[in-house]
């Protein structure tokens, strides 16, 4: 552990800040446009408000349980809001995982600022959160997502069924250092439940319809 706080982070081009009841508006901005619930929530079609206060529900309870969670991403410079993301206990494939996701105000695309979240996300995984490993998934077509994963060292894993679509599970190994110890698995303890490689490998697909909010 660094010590350091999740709640706010600032990076290169970024203030990352915790979710909070007051960021609801600013929220509806980035997920009514069309160009981004279209990945974000592709079953069921552009979200209605109802959907979008229950989804951030969920993320101000996963801060309080477990002490991290998704940001709101301001412009260092400027303040504006300029997207959402971050790390989360997610369910995927049959497994509970820490997922890292993003979404970025598509006037705000093509700047590297999904990669910029996506590489602090990682440091604080395995940094602040002591994670062996974490995935990211999305949407077969959504190449841009794709890349910020590849650029960010996530290697594709397979495809997956999730929320009743087809995706693809990326996952993101810790580095190994030689003859470093491993680091200690201080979040599995209040985390839901996870399970070991071979156990894993075993129970791949045997619950697919679950699914949790996004």
């Amino acid at each position: 552990m660094t010590g350091r706080t999740l709640e706010r982070i600032e990076t290169r081009t970024l203030v990352l800040e915790r979710l909070r009841p007051d960021h609801a508006e600013e929220l509806k901005v980035l997920l009514l446009d069309p160009r981004v619930w279209r990945t974000t929530w592709p079953l069921s079609g552009e979200p209605t408000e109802a959907q979008l206060s229950e989804s951030l529900a969920a993320k101000l309870d996963h801060w309080e349980r477990y002490g991290f969670g998704w940001w709101l991403l301001r412009d260092r410079s400027t303040g504006e809001m300029v997207g959402r993301g971050g790390l989360q206990w997610t369910y995927a494939a049959g497994l509970d995982e820490v997922e890292a996701g993003w979404a970025i105000m598509p006037e705000r695309w093509g700047q590297g600022l999904a990669t910029e979240l996506a590489r602090r996300s990682i440091e604080v995984a395995f940094e602040d959160l002591a994670r062996r490993e974490i995935v990211a998934f999305t949407l077969p077509h959504n190449a841009a997502s794709r890349r910020v994963m590849e650029k960010t060292g996530f290697v594709y894993e397979r495809d997956i069924v999730h929320v009743g679509l087809p995706h693809v599970l990326y996952r993101r190994v810790r580095d190994r250092v030689q003859g470093a110890a491993e680091p200690a698995a201080t979040l599995e303890q209040s985390a839901p439940l996870t399970r070991s490689r071979e156990a894993r490998k075993e129970h791949v697909g045997s619950r697919q319809g679950r699914t949790r909010s996004r």
